[in-house]
Order: structure tokens, then C-alpha cells, then sequence
């Protein structure tokens, strides 16, 4: 039995903000993008990993108002799951990612006790991402 992680969701206040930094500073491919009653769904992809999608989406979208409400607090309050991103070479991404208007650097590229290199920044909605040496 083969087991693979298909899709991830990322749920972003700016969806265009968003978009220009995955796909601009990360280097991500717009695969696809869906309006649905005003909210907007953007699917992106790596040419590295072909079978993963990574969907940016707004809070309320698909849910009630309560729960959008929820979830929108704790990306305001940068509470969501970080995200873990590899790169072949971490510095340049690293200068490229600091660029991008909106992120927040928590973590300069350090080499961890534990084998690995790498940072961490808050991408322009808050969320949380440790980006490291391949």
C-alpha cells in the first residue's frame, strides 16, 4: 500500500498578497483557480514534487460565517500550524522570501543541533514557515 500527501491547505486574509508571495518569493506554479461566491481558491504545485497542490484560501471560504469568523482570529493571531518548506539553497531563497513585501523574518539561516539548517518567517497573512536546506 502506497500513501502520499496529496494537498495542503494554506488559509490566507489577501489571496492575492498570497499568491504573489508563493508563487513570486517561493517559487511555486499557479495550477489552477476557482471563484466561488466571492471567495477565491488558488491551487499551486512545484515541478519538483508534481503530485502535491498547495491551496491558498480565505477563511470564510466553504464555511459559516462563526467558523470563518474563528479561523480568521487565529490567522490574525498567527496561531495556525506552521508550514515546512525545502529548498536546494536555502540562503539565496531565504534573501529572495525576505524581499517579498509583508514577510516577517523570526529566524535568520542558522544550523540547528539537531542536523539541519534552517529559518522561519511569517509569509504576508501571518502564517507561520520553517524554510530549510535541502
Amino acid at each position: 500500500m502506497s500513501v502520499s500527501v496529496s494537498t495542503v491547505h494554506i488559509l490566507v486574509d489577501d489571496p492575492d498578497a498570497a499568491l504573489a508571495f508563493y508563487r513570486d518569493a517561493i517559487g511555486l506554479t499557479v495550477l489552477n483557480e476557482v471563484a466561488n461566491g466571492g471567495f477565491r481558491w488558488i491551487t499551486l504545485g512545484s515541478p519538483t514534487q508534481p503530485g502535491l497542490a498547495i491551496v491558498l484560501s480565505e477563511p470564510h471560504a466553504g464555511r459559516s460565517q462563526e467558523d470563518g469568523d474563528a479561523v480568521a482570529a487565529l490567522l490574525a493571531k498567527g496561531e495556525m500550524r506552521p508550514i515546512h518548506l525545502r529548498f536546494d539553497d536555502l540562503d539565496s531563497a531565504f534573501e529572495r522570501i525576505c524581499a517579498a513585501p509583508g514577510v516577517e523574518v523570526l529566524q535568520e539561516p542558522l544550523d540547528q543541533p539537531w542536523g539541519v539548517r534552517d529559518a522561519a518567517v511569517r509569509d504576508p497573512a501571518g502564517n507561520f514557515l520553517r524554510i530549510e536546506q535541502a
